[in-house]
């Protein structure tokens, strides 16, 4: 009996069935036309999100899988569609987000012509992806779905694109799928050495004075129950990187606070008196580090990472642990003693206090006129539900949304942390609401990032999206601001920016909304606006000058950190 053929365009989309997604985030364009011709007929089995801008579809893939722990994955066309991925594939990176990003490309006989829109987007993006192919024929469509989607989430997930010709969209082929189990040479996940877990937890049954850094590999890893029980049998305090925000409840009595620039007093201080250092699922970038020839050079250091290039490539360690933390915690907690470090941790809470007197309590219940940040997301907190999830864009809002919004959920932090882009939060918010309709999605944003992104309220306006928009506005691209203030003698050069009346744009998209301008009326305007059924915006006009501290200068030690 001969076997049907099928259409590349068609392939395409029954191989993503296949592997069980259930959204795709786009915007068609010529060169991927037929493959959007071909979901017309399944957008009863998978539904795309019309995004308005290729940036916006990258980043609600980007928030779909940071809130679910799925793949995402987007559509675009070739050349300014294909181009426009490119901030969102670096993000995906640096951040170890797992996408599929599909572009389509001119046809094979116009590769190198300088066809209409022809972009070489494979060259472009070798340096912001994990993994990339161009497919030239349908037979070959099959074979690089498989392997996108394994690389994009085996071991250290990433981003991966695959760029399609027309003519791979229309040639038509056999279709034979089967999920990809393995792929030579490519080893997602290195062998646990157990001599090495055993050499671990003896620095730990000895140290006196250990501390734990916790960042996103946890929480990829799914590895948060394990590290939870590592937690409390050792008794060690935890300290949490941006991105590791909800590996361990905020609220916790072990937790210390958030590590790095903007972070919390006592963790950075502290980094420099710990005699063990354990790190797991981070990789030291500089805003935690501070002045790296300055950083814990008193500890010995354990670094449980599943990237071997992530080891010693910041920070020398003493003993590195490669492997899954989920597997490597499980085993560690087999052999650690049951311990409690009192006085380490009372001088934790002692250092708290003092940030407490000269920071939070300012932050949090000011006697200022203005309305600061800190009480915006205070009142976030008594009001939100307990499963929420925080999106935050890139500045100051998001550092102090990260310090005091209470995380008490798994994969509740969601943000642009290592490449640190504006514009991020509204499209990701879109993307991490639809792969968790059970959740509250509170989307925090500063002024000015809302505007690098702000068309995808059209998409919530199509979609009817319920997500919570708390805009604080300052007038300023704040952060930059902030160190005109300090580093440059208050020099605001090119900062301040002129609005456009955000409650009107809301107005436009049919979006529920309300202005702030005085305290007393905040408290309540939170309540409705994260009680609404559907999308709402809440525009906080806050304090002008407000800056947020604790802050580590550039090029300081960690243990150098600026109360005021």
């Amino acid at each position: 009996m001969e076997k049907k053929l099928f259409y590349g365009s068609e392939i395409v989309i029954k191989a993503l069935l296949y592997e069980e997604v259930e959204y795709i985030f786009g915007y068609p364009g010529g060169a991927i036309m037929p493959i959007y011709d071909s979901l017309h007929d399944y957008l009863n089995s998978i539904s795309h999100i019309l995004m308005r801008h290729e940036q916006g579809s990258i980043h609600a893939a980007q928030g779909y899988a940071r809130a679910t722990g799925k793949i995402g994955v987007c559509f675009t066309t070739s050349g300014p569609g294909a181009t426009n991925l490119i901030t969102g594939l670096a993000d995906a990176l640096i951040d170890s987000t797992p996408i599929v990003c599909i572009t389509g490309q001119v046809s094979s006989h116009l590769l190198g012509t300088d066809a209409f829109q022809e972009t070489n987007i494979i060259d472009i993006s070798i340096p912001v992806t994990k993994w990339n192919i161009q497919v030239l024929k349908a037979k070959d469509i099959c074979e690089s779905i498989q392997k996108g989607f394994f690389i994009a989430k085996k071991g250290r997930p990433g981003p991966v694109l695959i760029d399609i010709t027309k003519d791979a969209q229309f040639q038509k082929t056999i279709f034979h799928y089967t999920r990809c189990k393995y792929i030579k040479n490519f080893r997602p996940y290195p062998c646990i050495e157990n001599k090495r877990i055993i050499e671990a937890a003896d620095l730990i049954n000895s140290a006196q004075r250990p501390l734990i850094l916790v960042g996103q590999g946890v929480i990829l890893a799914e590895a948060e129950e394990e590290f939870k029980e590592f937690v409390e049998k050792t008794g060690i305090p935890v300290a949490s990187t941006l991105l590791g925000l909800g590996a361990l409840e905020s609220d916790h009595h072990l937790y210390v606070g958030m590590l790095g620039m903007h972070g919390n007093y006592a963790p950075n201080i502290l980094t420099n008196q710990c005699d063990i250092l354990i790190a797991i699922g981070m990789r030291f970038d500089d805003r935690v580090t501070g002045d790296v020839k300055r950083y814990a050079k008193q500890a010995k250091i354990i670094h449980l990472e599943i990237d071997s290039s992530e080891i010693n490539k910041n920070i020398l360690c003493h003993l590195p642990i490669l492997g899954d933390c989920k597997i490597s915690l499980k085993k560690l907690v087999f052999y650690v003693n049951k311990s409690v470090h009192q006085k380490w941790i009372d001088k934790f809470f002692h250092l708290k206090e003092k940030e407490k007197i000269t920071v939070i309590q300012e932050d949090l219940n000011p006697k200022k006129k203005g309305i600061t940040m800190g009480e915006v997301i205070k009142w976030i907190n008594q009001y939100k539900q307990k499963n929420a999830v925080l999106v935050t864009d890139v500045g100051q809002h998001q550092m102090i949304a990260s310090r005091y919004f209470n995380f008490t959920y798994k994969k509740s932090q969601i943000t642009s942390g290592g490449l640190g882009t504006m514009g991020f939060a509204l499209p990701a918010s879109i993307g991490a609401q639809l792969g968790s309709k059970n959740r509250q999605v509170i989307c925090v944003v500063g002024d000015g990032g809302i505007q690098m992104t702000i068309q995808e309220m059209g998409t919530i306006l199509q979609n009817k999206i319920p997500v919570k928009i708390i805009l604080l506005n300052n007038n300023f691209l704040g952060m930059v601001r902030q160190w005109q203030q300090l580093f440059f003698n208050k020099r605001y050069s090119c900062t301040e920016l002129v609005n456009p009346d955000f409650i009107k744009l809301a107005d436009a998209y049919n979006i529920k909304a309300k202005k702030v301008r005085k305290r007393e009326k905040l408290k309540e305007s939170v309540k409705k606006a994260l009680n609404h059924e559907n999308a709402f915006l809440l525009e906080v006009l806050i304090e002008k000058e407000d800056n947020v501290f604790p802050m580590i200068p550039s090029g300081a030690a960690v243990d150098e950190i600026r109360l005021n």
